[in-house]
């Protein structure tokens, strides 16, 4: 399986992409151990239409051409689900299982993600009720991404 992590806004560099790099470089690293073959992150830029629902649609065009055909879509939104880590790795083991060829992780920009993006997806995941700038929302989903990979192989680095 390969995993997309699509996200509207670019990082600068700082302690956000740093913190989202180690978690990445950890997550490639025990990938192959756990069934994953790939891991990639595209960043996109955020829309300068003017009207939200305008930049929505317009992110929205942006996700869907950066998406390979066969993906399976979660998008990160804070009125989602909020699983714990382990339903977190769960999930990422079933979908695996399943022998799905690609999951798609996506992080919206400031305004969201369009309605017809949302209906498209599988999954709506969150961190938690709080408003988080993207830049957070990525460290904390490729930190989980590694806690899921240790999970399913028995690293310690999850304590329960």
């Amino acid at each position: 399986m390969k995993i997309t992590l699509i996200s509207v806004g670019k990082l600068k560099s700082g302690p956000e992409r740093q913190l989202c790099e180690r978690y990445a470089e950890r997550f490639q690293g025990i990938c192959r151990s756990c069934g994953i073959s790939e891991f990639r992150q595209v960043e996109l830029s955020e829309s300068n239409q003017r009207r939200p629902a305008d930049r929505m649609a317009d992110e929205s065009r942006a996700i869907a051409a950066a998406m390979a055909a066969d993906t399976r879509l979660i998008l990160l939104d804070e009125r989602g689900k909020t699983p714990t880590s382990d339903d977190f790795a769960e999930m990422v083991r079933g979908l695996r299982a399943q022998g799905t060829p690609h999951l798609t992780f996506v992080i919206g920009g400031p305004d969201g993600l369009d309605p017809a993006l949302r209906a498209r997806g599988e999954t709506v995941l969150s961190f938690g009720r709080l408003t988080m700038p993207h830049q957070l929302v990525r460290a904390l989903l490729c930190e989980q991404l590694y806690r899921a990979a240790t999970i399913l192989t028995g690293h310690p680095y999850h304590r329960n």
